[in-house]
């Protein structure tokens, strides 16, 4: 996917002044470091000292460590999977080698590679995962937890041959600052977990080669930090890796300055990134994960070297897990809202680890929990390792004595009834910063469940790069559980992470309930000359979910759409549906009532154009059933749907 001149001219239009001058310095600072490329400065005396404390490993559960044992052994037979491609390359991986489409991505100066062409390079999220090394600190926790030396002399050879392959601002893996910060994470880690090996001293402070990455690494962070418009998850990741390498690995003359401005900057953009409530300004759920789990990593070295951090760290954190306990449903899956990518900020744990449980494991070790949060019962690895290094502390907020189901700022509202219906209504902010890069166009949206189960689902991301028509069905209204008009987006895409026009939302009524009649109301100004206004009720007694919508404005042609979960089968007859699943063994249903004054049809796996598809992760898409209503809004009466679930 190659940039036109119109799109650097929309993406240019998104900017303001200072963002624009910072760009321009940035420009001159690539021309200038093409030419007189830096040395790393001297160092003796380099030691490492923010090891696990004594005991730490002796406190991972038993089927944590068993689970990471076994993909550690898969590691090392050299399979891996990412965003939906096997691999059996691993052994010996080819670091510019996209497996998905064949293509090696060129060599040369890192700013000259076109990494948006995957024509010219491939997919560049192919290439890049491996190289966050995230699959090394899964390795390297291996062998903390064994002391079998294979994972060890693995994880060595790997990173020697990165080193050798990858010589600092030669190549795509030096065109991105969240893969720099990332991968300056994962080395502090790999470092801390080798500690107990004979090598390991000799692979990272007294090895010449990994001390020029980690001090060019860190150079490169503090002279292109992500800007203004792009300051969302990439910057916190900057800031966090940078801060990590530059308290572990205190070696260089800039050490404390690089520490001290990111630390600065890691508190700024922790602030910038969160509403007051804890969530994520990006409203896209998968980056809370990220910038939860990059924040607490950081505060972990902080404590670990005795780096004093300012109290909106903790502050954030702990409103950012708060909130995340108040939106999961019952089965501990937080809403799937907005772009996805599954990125991770530090992975020690083997498939089958649970990331949100891990998540509010690590919150009650670190902070406690509170009395309305929901049972955690899966184990993890990364706790613990977390847990020994951070030193606990009294949250300084006042946290929320009863569980939140309304949060104001965002936009976000959860309905919840009997049964385990758990229901997501979207009014919020239509994304994060000028160009809001991760929304989708998905204002008034509903995503219902059942049990866990997706009934009325979001379809998710898909992909970011390389299949245009993809990405833009994936974060279309029509791909998501809302109404459309005149087969136009509520908000205008200017680019495959660019919003020009967003619509504005505004939650009218917002009134969650756990008994009775729990309600939400809200509408956006999308369409131009038309608002769509939506009410959403769920009557705990008899288990009903009741979604009016109502557009008022001129005639307008409209499409309806209710995306069902891939587990939803659906014999749609006029307007009704019937949805049976099975959930543990256990036959369920519900009856889906649809405006009668639409004319429905069920989709799946459409492809031209796309339509009826869920996708799991990222680079993984399977069909599923949408329903369609077609026909014309005039203003006289609204569209009634209702979700009847059955027993």
């Amino acid at each position: 996917m190659t940039m036109s001149v119109g799109w650097y001219l929309r993406r240019l239009s998104r900017m303001g002044p200072r963002e624009v001058g910072g760009r321009v310095g940035d420009a001159v600072r690539r021309r200038r470091w093409r030419s007189a490329p830096p040395d790393c400065p001297s160092v003796t005396g380099a030691r490492f000292t923010a090891v696990l404390p004594a005991g730490t490993i002796g406190a991972v559960p038993p089927d944590a460590a068993k689970r990471l044992v076994a993909e550690a052994d898969r590691l090392l037979a050299g399979h891996a999977a990412y965003f939906g491609v096997d691999r059996d390359d691993m052994a010996d991986p080819d670091w510019w080698y996209d497996p998905k489409t064949g293509r090696r991505a060129p060599s040369g100066y890192a700013f000259d590679v076109p990494y948006r062409d995957e024509d010219a390079v491939g997919d560049i999220k192919q290439i890049w995962e491996p190289s966050r090394h995230q699959y090394l600190t899964q390795l390297a926790a291996a062998y903390a937890i064994t002391g079998d030396e294979r994972y060890a002399e693995r994880v060595a050879e790997h990173l020697r041959s990165w080193w050798t392959a990858n010589a600092p601002l030669r190549g795509v893996h030096w065109t991105s600052g969240i893969e720099l910060g990332i991968r300056l994470l994962s080395w502090v880690w790999i470092r801390r977990l080798l500690d107990g090996w004979p090598g390991a001293a000799g692979l990272f402070e007294g090895n010449p080669v990994a001390r020029n990455q980690i001090w060019h690494h860190q150079r490169w962070l503090a002279a292109f930090p992500s800007r203004g418009s792009s300051a969302n998850n990439h910057v916190i990741a900057e800031a966090a890796g940078q801060f990590a390498a530059a308290c572990a690995f205190d070696w260089f003359p800039a050490s404390a300055r690089w520490r001290a401005d990111a630390l600065k900057s890691l508190e700024r953009q922790l602030r910038s990134n969160t509403f007051g409530s804890g969530l994520n300004r990006e409203l896209a759920t998968e980056y809370h994960g990220l910038v939860l789990e990059l924040g607490l990593a950081a505060v972990a070295e902080a404590d670990a070297a005795g780096v004093p951090v300012p109290a909106t760290v903790r502050l954030v954190l702990v409103r950012m897990t708060d909130a995340l306990a108040a939106v999961v449903d019952s089965r501990l899956r937080p809403p799937r809202q907005g772009d996805a990518d599954d990125g991770h900020g530090l992975v020690v744990d083997g498939a089958g680890t649970d990331r949100w449980a891990s998540l509010l494991a690590t919150g009650d070790a670190v902070f406690g929990r509170l009395a309305w949060w929901p049972a955690v019962t899966g184990t993890d690895v990364r706790t613990p390792l977390l847990a020994a290094l951070i030193t606990p502390t009294e949250p300084p907020v006042t946290r929320p004595p009863s569980r939140p189901g309304h949060f104001a700022d965002a936009g976000l509202t959860i309905l919840r009834g009997p049964g385990e219906i758990w229901c997501r209504c979207d009014g919020g902010p239509h994304g994060f910063l000028s160009i809001a890069a991760h929304a989708h166009a998905d204002a008034l949206s509903v995503e219902v469940r059942h049990d866990g189960v997706d009934v009325l689902a979001d379809p998710g991301t898909y992909c970011y790069h390389g299949q245009p028509e993809w990405r833009r069905y994936f974060r279309s209204t029509l791909g998501h559980n809302t109404l459309q008009l005149d087969g136009a987006d509520q908000s205008v895409s200017g680019g495959p992470f660019l919003w020009t026009r967003h619509a504005r939302s505004r939650v009218l009524v917002a009134e969650p309930s756990d008994a009775g009649v729990a309600r939400w109301c809200a509408e956006h100004d999308g369409y131009q000359r038309s608002v769509h206004r939506r009410r959403v009720e769920l009557t705990a007694a008899a288990e009903e979910l009741r979604v009016v919508d109502e557009v008022r404005g001129p005639r307008r042609e409209v499409r309806l759409a209710f995306h069902l979960g891939p587990a939803i089968a659906a014999d749609l007859v006029d307007n009704r549906a019937q949805l049976t699943w099975t959930r543990d063994g256990e036959d369920r249903s519900a009856v889906l009532d649809l405006p009668g004054q639409l004319s429905w049809r069920a989709h799946r796996g459409a492809t031209e154009p796309p339509l009826g598809w869920y996708s799991a992760g990222f680079g993984r898409k399977e069909p599923t059933t949408t329903l369609v209503g077609t026909g014309f809004a005039d203003g006289a009466r609204g569209f009634t749907t209702v979700l009847r679930f059955c027993g």
